[in-house]
Protein backbone atom coordinates (compact mmCIF):
# COMPACT_ATOMS: atom_id res chain seq x y z
CA UNK A 1 0.00 0.00 0.00
CA UNK A 2 1.59 3.31 -0.99
CA UNK A 3 2.09 5.33 1.82
CA UNK A 4 2.45 9.24 2.13
CA UNK A 5 3.04 11.25 5.49
CA UNK A 6 3.95 14.30 5.48
CA UNK A 7 4.59 16.07 8.61
CA UNK A 8 4.14 20.23 8.53
CA UNK A 9 4.16 22.50 10.93
CA UNK A 10 4.32 26.79 10.75
CA UNK A 11 7.81 27.01 9.66
CA UNK A 12 10.06 23.90 8.91
CA UNK A 13 13.08 23.09 11.24
CA UNK A 14 14.44 20.04 11.12
CA UNK A 15 14.02 16.01 10.06
CA UNK A 16 13.20 13.37 12.05
CA UNK A 17 14.48 9.95 10.45
CA UNK A 18 12.41 7.22 11.26
CA UNK A 19 9.97 5.19 8.30
CA UNK A 20 6.34 6.02 8.06
CA UNK A 21 4.58 4.41 10.72
CA UNK A 22 1.43 3.44 11.13
CA UNK A 23 1.31 6.32 14.23
CA UNK A 24 3.98 8.22 15.14
CA UNK A 25 6.79 6.41 17.65
CA UNK A 26 6.47 6.67 21.33
CA UNK A 27 8.94 9.23 21.80
CA UNK A 28 8.13 11.60 19.14
CA UNK A 29 7.07 14.10 22.07
CA UNK A 30 10.57 14.14 23.62
CA UNK A 31 11.92 14.37 19.97
CA UNK A 32 10.40 17.44 19.49
CA UNK A 33 11.00 18.70 22.62
CA UNK A 34 14.57 18.41 22.24
CA UNK A 35 14.46 20.36 19.19
CA UNK A 36 12.05 22.98 20.44
CA UNK A 37 14.39 23.58 23.22
CA UNK A 38 18.33 23.22 21.77
CA UNK A 39 16.53 25.79 18.78
CA UNK A 40 15.82 28.44 21.57
CA UNK A 41 12.04 28.03 19.83
CA UNK A 42 9.52 29.18 22.50
CA UNK A 43 6.95 27.08 20.95
CA UNK A 44 5.93 25.39 17.96
CA UNK A 45 3.07 23.45 16.59
CA UNK A 46 3.31 19.72 14.74
CA UNK A 47 0.65 18.07 12.48
CA UNK A 48 1.20 14.75 11.22
CA UNK A 49 -0.95 13.46 8.02
CA UNK A 50 -0.69 9.66 7.00
CA UNK A 51 -2.49 7.92 4.37
CA UNK A 52 -4.87 10.77 4.38
CA UNK A 53 -5.63 10.61 8.77
CA UNK A 54 -4.44 12.80 10.93
CA UNK A 55 -1.96 11.35 13.92
CA UNK A 56 -0.78 13.66 15.39
CA UNK A 57 -1.20 17.56 15.65
CA UNK A 58 0.23 19.17 19.39
CA UNK A 59 1.16 22.10 20.89
CA UNK A 60 4.51 22.47 22.57
CA UNK A 61 6.20 24.63 24.58
CA UNK A 62 4.39 28.42 25.44
CA UNK A 63 2.76 30.61 23.16
CA UNK A 64 4.64 33.89 24.48
CA UNK A 65 8.18 34.06 26.02
CA UNK A 66 7.84 33.69 29.82
CA UNK A 67 4.30 33.27 29.49
CA UNK A 68 1.98 30.79 31.27
CA UNK A 69 -0.22 30.07 28.11
CA UNK A 70 1.15 26.79 26.63
CA UNK A 71 0.96 26.06 22.82
CA UNK A 72 -1.72 23.70 21.84
CA UNK A 73 -2.77 22.60 18.06
CA UNK A 74 -5.22 25.27 17.48
CA UNK A 75 -2.65 27.69 18.70
CA UNK A 76 -2.31 29.89 15.20
CA UNK A 77 1.09 31.05 13.78
CA UNK A 78 1.93 32.92 11.23
CA UNK A 79 3.09 30.58 8.28
CA UNK A 80 4.86 32.77 6.08
CA UNK A 81 5.88 31.71 2.27
CA UNK A 82 4.48 28.70 2.27
CA UNK A 83 0.90 30.79 2.82
CA UNK A 84 1.85 31.00 -1.39
CA UNK A 85 0.20 28.03 -2.02
CA UNK A 86 -3.02 29.10 -0.51
CA UNK A 87 -2.83 32.05 -2.86
CA UNK A 88 -2.14 29.83 -5.73
CA UNK A 89 -5.67 27.24 -4.39
CA UNK A 90 -8.16 30.52 -4.00
CA UNK A 91 -6.83 31.32 -8.17
CA UNK A 92 -7.77 27.64 -8.72
CA UNK A 93 -11.46 28.00 -7.14
CA UNK A 94 -12.04 31.23 -9.31
CA UNK A 95 -10.94 28.70 -12.37
CA UNK A 96 -13.10 26.09 -11.40
CA UNK A 97 -15.93 28.64 -11.12
CA UNK A 98 -15.15 29.86 -15.01
CA UNK A 99 -14.26 33.26 -14.23
CA UNK A 100 -10.44 33.05 -15.10
CA UNK A 101 -7.53 30.56 -17.07
CA UNK A 102 -4.47 29.99 -16.09
CA UNK A 103 -3.52 30.65 -19.25
CA UNK A 104 -5.32 34.14 -19.09
CA UNK A 105 -3.38 37.00 -19.91
CA UNK A 106 -3.29 39.12 -16.47
CA UNK A 107 -3.87 42.63 -18.65
CA UNK A 108 -7.39 41.28 -19.34
CA UNK A 109 -8.18 41.24 -15.56
CA UNK A 110 -6.31 44.01 -14.58
CA UNK A 111 -6.13 46.44 -17.72
CA UNK A 112 -3.54 48.97 -15.74
CA UNK A 113 -0.58 45.96 -14.75
CA UNK A 114 2.21 46.73 -16.75
CA UNK A 115 5.96 45.54 -16.05
CA UNK A 116 9.57 47.09 -17.25
CA UNK A 117 8.89 45.61 -20.43
CA UNK A 118 5.90 45.88 -22.68
CA UNK A 119 6.13 43.10 -24.32
CA UNK A 120 6.67 40.95 -20.99
CA UNK A 121 3.31 43.20 -20.59
CA UNK A 122 1.36 41.60 -22.94
CA UNK A 123 2.41 37.71 -22.30
CA UNK A 124 2.45 37.29 -19.02
CA UNK A 125 -0.38 34.75 -17.91
CA UNK A 126 -1.93 33.93 -14.65
CA UNK A 127 -0.01 31.09 -14.39
CA UNK A 128 3.09 33.28 -14.53
CA UNK A 129 2.46 35.22 -11.45
CA UNK A 130 2.95 32.13 -9.62
CA UNK A 131 6.10 29.94 -11.27
CA UNK A 132 8.93 32.63 -10.46
CA UNK A 133 9.77 32.58 -13.71
CA UNK A 134 9.05 36.49 -15.02
CA UNK A 135 12.54 37.76 -15.56
CA UNK A 136 12.41 39.83 -12.79
CA UNK A 137 15.66 38.99 -10.06
CA UNK A 138 15.69 37.10 -6.75
CA UNK A 139 13.42 38.77 -4.57
CA UNK A 140 12.96 41.79 -6.77
CA UNK A 141 10.56 44.76 -5.34
CA UNK A 142 10.82 43.23 -1.69
CA UNK A 143 12.21 46.39 -0.34
CA UNK A 144 8.35 47.95 -1.37
CA UNK A 145 7.30 46.10 1.61
CA UNK A 146 10.56 44.98 4.04
CA UNK A 147 10.72 45.34 6.85
CA UNK A 148 7.49 47.65 6.86
CA UNK A 149 5.71 49.69 4.51
CA UNK A 150 1.84 50.85 3.93
CA UNK A 151 1.84 50.93 -0.06
CA UNK A 152 -1.53 49.36 -1.23
CA UNK A 153 -1.63 46.05 -3.40
CA UNK A 154 -2.61 49.07 -6.59
CA UNK A 155 0.38 50.25 -5.57
CA UNK A 156 2.66 47.40 -5.55
CA UNK A 157 1.67 46.73 -8.87
CA UNK A 158 1.82 50.04 -10.32
CA UNK A 159 5.75 49.87 -9.24
CA UNK A 160 6.42 47.29 -10.88
CA UNK A 161 7.15 48.89 -14.38
CA UNK A 162 9.91 50.50 -13.12
CA UNK A 163 11.27 46.92 -11.66
CA UNK A 164 14.21 45.89 -14.59
CA UNK A 165 14.33 42.37 -15.35
CA UNK A 166 17.29 40.42 -14.63
CA UNK A 167 16.62 37.57 -17.20
CA UNK A 168 14.92 37.15 -20.14
CA UNK A 169 10.63 35.89 -19.90
CA UNK A 170 10.23 32.48 -18.75
CA UNK A 171 14.06 31.56 -19.37
CA UNK A 172 15.18 30.86 -16.01
CA UNK A 173 14.09 30.58 -12.39
CA UNK A 174 14.12 33.61 -9.64
CA UNK A 175 11.99 33.79 -6.23
CA UNK A 176 10.11 36.58 -6.00
CA UNK A 177 7.05 37.50 -3.70
CA UNK A 178 5.83 40.67 -5.20
CA UNK A 179 4.33 39.11 -8.07
CA UNK A 180 1.90 37.24 -5.37
CA UNK A 181 1.01 40.66 -4.55
CA UNK A 182 -0.55 40.78 -8.21
CA UNK A 183 -1.87 37.63 -8.08
CA UNK A 184 -3.67 38.44 -4.45
CA UNK A 185 -5.08 42.05 -6.55
CA UNK A 186 -6.50 39.73 -9.62
CA UNK A 187 -8.38 38.06 -6.98
CA UNK A 188 -9.79 41.32 -5.91
CA UNK A 189 -10.27 42.46 -9.24
CA UNK A 190 -12.06 39.31 -10.39
CA UNK A 191 -14.10 38.36 -7.02
CA UNK A 192 -14.94 42.19 -5.89
CA UNK A 193 -13.64 41.22 -2.96
CA UNK A 194 -10.86 42.02 -0.79
CA UNK A 195 -7.78 38.74 -0.94
CA UNK A 196 -8.54 38.86 2.63
CA UNK A 197 -12.20 37.87 2.43
CA UNK A 198 -11.97 35.56 -0.82
CA UNK A 199 -9.43 33.45 1.23
CA UNK A 200 -11.72 33.35 4.60
CA UNK A 201 -14.91 32.58 2.09
CA UNK A 202 -13.61 30.43 -0.77
CA UNK A 203 -10.50 28.47 0.82
CA UNK A 204 -10.31 28.36 4.94
CA UNK A 205 -14.34 28.05 5.06
CA UNK A 206 -15.04 25.42 2.49
CA UNK A 207 -11.77 23.36 3.80
CA UNK A 208 -12.98 23.52 7.31
CA UNK A 209 -9.58 25.63 8.77
CA UNK A 210 -11.41 26.78 11.47
CA UNK A 211 -8.69 29.28 12.98
CA UNK A 212 -6.80 30.17 9.63
CA UNK A 213 -7.04 34.07 8.86
CA UNK A 214 -5.05 36.17 6.30
CA UNK A 215 -6.52 39.32 7.77
CA UNK A 216 -3.88 41.46 9.96
CA UNK A 217 -6.74 42.30 12.51
CA UNK A 218 -7.83 39.31 13.10
CA UNK A 219 -4.79 37.44 13.82
CA UNK A 220 -3.73 40.03 15.94
CA UNK A 221 -7.04 39.77 18.20
CA UNK A 222 -7.26 35.54 18.39
CA UNK A 223 -6.74 34.70 22.11
CA UNK A 224 -4.74 31.42 20.78
CA UNK A 225 -2.25 32.86 18.76
CA UNK A 226 1.72 32.57 18.93
CA UNK A 227 3.94 35.68 19.60
CA UNK A 228 6.86 37.03 17.31
CA UNK A 229 9.99 36.10 19.30
CA UNK A 230 13.51 37.19 18.03
CA UNK A 231 17.07 38.36 19.27
CA UNK A 232 17.66 41.45 19.03
CA UNK A 233 20.92 42.60 20.05
CA UNK A 234 24.10 44.46 18.69
CA UNK A 235 22.56 42.94 15.12
CA UNK A 236 19.52 41.09 15.01
CA UNK A 237 20.03 37.26 15.47
CA UNK A 238 22.38 37.95 18.13
CA UNK A 239 21.70 38.91 21.94
CA UNK A 240 19.23 37.43 24.57
CA UNK A 241 15.74 36.69 22.61
CA UNK A 242 12.79 38.82 23.69
CA UNK A 243 8.86 39.17 22.45
CA UNK A 244 9.08 41.40 19.71
CA UNK A 245 5.70 43.76 18.89
CA UNK A 246 3.28 41.85 16.54
CA UNK A 247 1.83 44.76 14.78
CA UNK A 248 5.48 45.43 13.36
CA UNK A 249 4.75 43.25 10.30
CA UNK A 250 5.69 43.18 6.83
CA UNK A 251 3.99 45.36 4.32
CA UNK A 252 0.42 44.01 3.92
CA UNK A 253 -0.06 44.68 0.10
CA UNK A 254 2.36 41.01 -0.21
CA UNK A 255 0.53 39.25 2.07
CA UNK A 256 -1.23 37.01 -0.72
CA UNK A 257 3.07 35.93 -0.98
CA UNK A 258 3.21 34.96 2.94
CA UNK A 259 1.12 36.73 5.80
CA UNK A 260 -1.47 33.67 6.71
CA UNK A 261 -1.72 32.49 10.15
CA UNK A 262 -3.14 29.08 10.65
CA UNK A 263 -3.63 26.51 13.22
CA UNK A 264 -1.89 22.84 13.74
CA UNK A 265 -5.31 21.72 13.22
CA UNK A 266 -5.48 23.59 10.46
CA UNK A 267 -2.72 22.60 8.66
CA UNK A 268 -3.31 19.32 8.88
CA UNK A 269 -6.58 19.88 7.14
CA UNK A 270 -4.70 21.34 4.62
CA UNK A 271 -2.31 18.57 4.45
CA UNK A 272 -4.84 16.05 3.80
CA UNK A 273 -6.63 18.11 1.08
CA UNK A 274 -3.38 18.72 -0.84
CA UNK A 275 -2.38 14.65 -0.93
CA UNK A 276 -6.11 13.64 -1.87
CA UNK A 277 -5.91 16.11 -4.82
CA UNK A 278 -8.24 18.83 -3.86
CA UNK A 279 -11.05 16.10 -2.15
CA UNK A 280 -12.52 17.26 1.57
CA UNK A 281 -12.27 14.31 4.03
CA UNK A 282 -15.83 14.34 4.36
CA UNK A 283 -16.51 14.24 0.88
CA UNK A 284 -16.84 17.33 -1.64
CA UNK A 285 -13.52 19.18 -3.00
CA UNK A 286 -11.68 22.45 -1.88
CA UNK A 287 -10.35 22.40 -5.94
CA UNK A 288 -10.65 20.22 -8.62
CA UNK A 289 -9.00 17.31 -9.50
CA UNK A 290 -7.87 19.31 -13.17
CA UNK A 291 -6.79 22.11 -10.81
CA UNK A 292 -4.64 19.90 -8.69
CA UNK A 293 -2.97 18.87 -11.73
CA UNK A 294 -2.17 21.39 -12.80
CA UNK A 295 -0.94 22.98 -10.19
CA UNK A 296 1.23 19.65 -9.68
CA UNK A 297 2.35 20.10 -12.85
CA UNK A 298 6.01 21.68 -13.43
CA UNK A 299 5.84 25.08 -15.77
CA UNK A 300 8.84 24.08 -17.89
CA UNK A 301 10.87 27.26 -18.83
CA UNK A 302 11.27 28.82 -22.80
CA UNK A 303 13.04 31.19 -24.39
CA UNK A 304 11.31 33.69 -27.08
CA UNK A 305 13.21 34.32 -30.40
CA UNK A 306 12.31 37.74 -29.51
CA UNK A 307 13.72 37.59 -26.10
CA UNK A 308 17.25 36.34 -25.92
CA UNK A 309 18.35 35.56 -22.66
CA UNK A 310 20.33 38.47 -20.92
CA UNK A 311 22.20 36.33 -18.31
CA UNK A 312 24.61 33.44 -18.75
CA UNK A 313 23.13 31.59 -15.08
CA UNK A 314 22.17 28.23 -15.06
CA UNK A 315 18.72 27.89 -16.08
CA UNK A 316 16.08 26.01 -14.23
CA UNK A 317 12.55 25.01 -14.61
CA UNK A 318 9.78 26.49 -12.54
CA UNK A 319 8.77 25.06 -10.10
CA UNK A 320 5.28 23.29 -9.87
CA UNK A 321 2.67 26.11 -8.48
CA UNK A 322 1.55 24.39 -5.46
CA UNK A 323 5.04 23.75 -4.38
CA UNK A 324 5.99 27.12 -5.28
CA UNK A 325 5.31 28.60 -1.58
CA UNK A 326 5.64 25.29 -0.09
CA UNK A 327 9.34 24.50 0.73
CA UNK A 328 11.25 25.82 3.38
CA UNK A 329 14.86 25.62 4.71
CA UNK A 330 15.73 22.95 6.62
CA UNK A 331 17.64 24.79 9.12
CA UNK A 332 16.41 26.17 12.23
CA UNK A 333 15.63 29.68 12.81
CA UNK A 334 16.21 30.27 16.58
CA UNK A 335 17.36 33.89 15.93
CA UNK A 336 13.77 35.04 15.23
CA UNK A 337 11.63 31.99 15.34
CA UNK A 338 10.06 33.23 11.85
CA UNK A 339 9.23 31.26 8.77
CA UNK A 340 12.40 31.05 6.65
CA UNK A 341 12.08 32.21 2.96
CA UNK A 342 12.20 29.34 0.39
CA UNK A 343 15.92 29.26 -0.27
CA UNK A 344 16.10 25.93 -1.55
CA UNK A 345 16.00 24.80 -5.61
CA UNK A 346 12.95 23.86 -7.16
CA UNK A 347 13.99 20.04 -7.41
CA UNK A 348 14.53 19.60 -3.61
CA UNK A 349 11.46 21.43 -2.71
CA UNK A 350 9.36 19.55 -5.44
CA UNK A 351 11.50 16.16 -4.05
CA UNK A 352 10.29 17.39 -0.06
CA UNK A 353 10.46 14.50 1.80
CA UNK A 354 6.99 12.83 2.22
CA UNK A 355 7.87 10.86 5.26
CA UNK A 356 8.27 12.87 8.05
CA UNK A 357 9.81 16.21 8.93
CA UNK A 358 9.08 18.58 11.65
CA UNK A 359 8.54 22.58 12.29
CA UNK A 360 9.10 25.01 14.59
CA UNK A 361 6.90 27.97 15.59
CA UNK A 362 7.13 31.97 15.27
Amino acid sequence: MKRLSMLAGLCLAAAVPHAALAAPPADIDARIEAIRQSSGTPGMAVAIVENGKVVLARGYGERRLGAPAKVDADTIFMIGSTGKALTATALATLVDAGKIGWDDKVVDHIPDFQMYDAWVTREMTIRDLLVHRSGLGLGAGDLLTVPRGSISREDLMRRLRYIKPATSFRSGYAYDNILYGVAGLLIERVSGQSWEDYMKAHVFAPAGMRDAAADFRTQTSAPNRAQPHGRVGMVRGDGPQVVLDERDQLGRAMAPAGLVAMSANDMARWLQIQLAGGALPEGGRLFSAAAARRCGRRSRRSRSPRRPTRSRRPRRRSMPMRWAGKCATTTARASSGMPAGCSASPRSCASFPRRTSVSPSR
